[in-house]
């Protein structure tokens, strides 16, 4: 004799049913929300390692300033670093030297020809999404293509870092200003505050170079007043070395003053800044670079 089941019976078990299906993705969703930090704590280094040339003499030629370069990152542990001027040698060589670190980058002519924006990060924490780069002139889209009087071409490079540790995300910017051309300079920072705007995202933005300009310039005006960024340096709670500036030519302790602070550290306002520092590091009297590096201790907040 076959079972007959009352409609009655079963309308409890398909509520039941129905309401695990529709619920399902809603309590996925609030599982990922949930799993995401509400801030990223960051430490960022911009450092313009001085180009491979036959020309600087001992003890800054490359091969004798490397171990420096190496020493100073290692007691530093920046998690990403911007660095500006190095050849695929010196980028390929830093990449050797830090453990655990990888890096993107492209040569400011085209594949491994030129100096590199590159972008070194903790491998163990970030994960690159997406990273592209566009040159610093009318067409920049255009490998090597110059503008606005500077001769040499300059560049960015830019990458979308998925941070493991929070599950949150992030831009990283990395750049090196013409050191001629004033007008380069300032269409330069109105090219970046206009690529930026096509990230078409609320996430935080950090720009890290050697843009060749004072912290009272136009470039940098443009950037902070007219743009979406905040110079970490003024934002800081605490300034670690505010007499100095961050060129020091391998000859100038000093790094020329306050008014030669032209490697900066940058971000859109949903960061706050613990400390920066202008790293003075020497090693018996050798500079690491003709350039101080800077360090950010940063907060990024969602």
């Amino acid at each position: 004799m076959r079972k007959v089941w009352n409609v009655f019976m079963l309308l409890p078990v398909l509520f039941l049913m129905v309401g695990s299906l529709l619920s399902s993705p809603l309590e996925a969703f609030a599982s990922e929300k949930s799993s995401q930090a509400a801030e990223t704590e960051l430490r960022v280094m911009t450092f313009n390692l001085r180009y491979l040339n036959d020309s600087d003499p001992s003890p800054h030629t490359w091969e004798e300033r490397r171990p420096t370069v190496r020493q100073v990152i290692r007691k530093e542990q920046p998690d990403i670093i911007g660095t500006q001027e190095a050849v695929y040698q010196q980028v390929r060589q830093v990449g050797t030297d830090l453990s655990n670190y990888k890096w993107i980058g492209l040569g400011r002519e085209g594949g491994s020809k030129g100096e590199f924006m590159a972008v070194y990060y903790n491998e163990n924490r970030f994960t690159p999404l997406e990273y592209d780069h566009y040159w610093l002139s009318d067409t920049p889209h255009i490998v090597g293509s110059t503008s606005w009087g500077n001769t040499i071409p300059r560049m960015v490079t830019w990458v979308k870092f998925h941070d493991t540790k929070t599950d949150q995300s992030f831009y990283f910017v990395n750049t090196h200003f013409d050191h001629i051309s004033e007008e380069a300079r300032e269409k330069s920072a109105a090219l970046i505050n206009e690529k930026v705007k096509e990230f078409g995202s609320e996430l935080p933005v950090i720009l890290t170079g050697d843009f060749n300009a004072s912290p009272d310039s136009k470039p940098h005006e443009i950037l902070t007043k007219e743009g979406p960024f905040v110079d970490t340096w003024t934002a800081a709670d605490i300034r670690i070395n505010e007499h100095l500036g961050t060129f020091n030519g391998f000859n100038d302790p000093t790094g020329g003053g306050p008014d030669k602070r032209i490697d900066w550290i940058l971000s859109t306002e949903n960061v706050t800044t613990q400390s920066t520092e202008i790293v003075n590091y020497r090693k018996n009297g050798q500079y690491p670079s003709d350039h101080y590096p800077v360090i950010s201790d940063l907060t990024l907040q969602y």
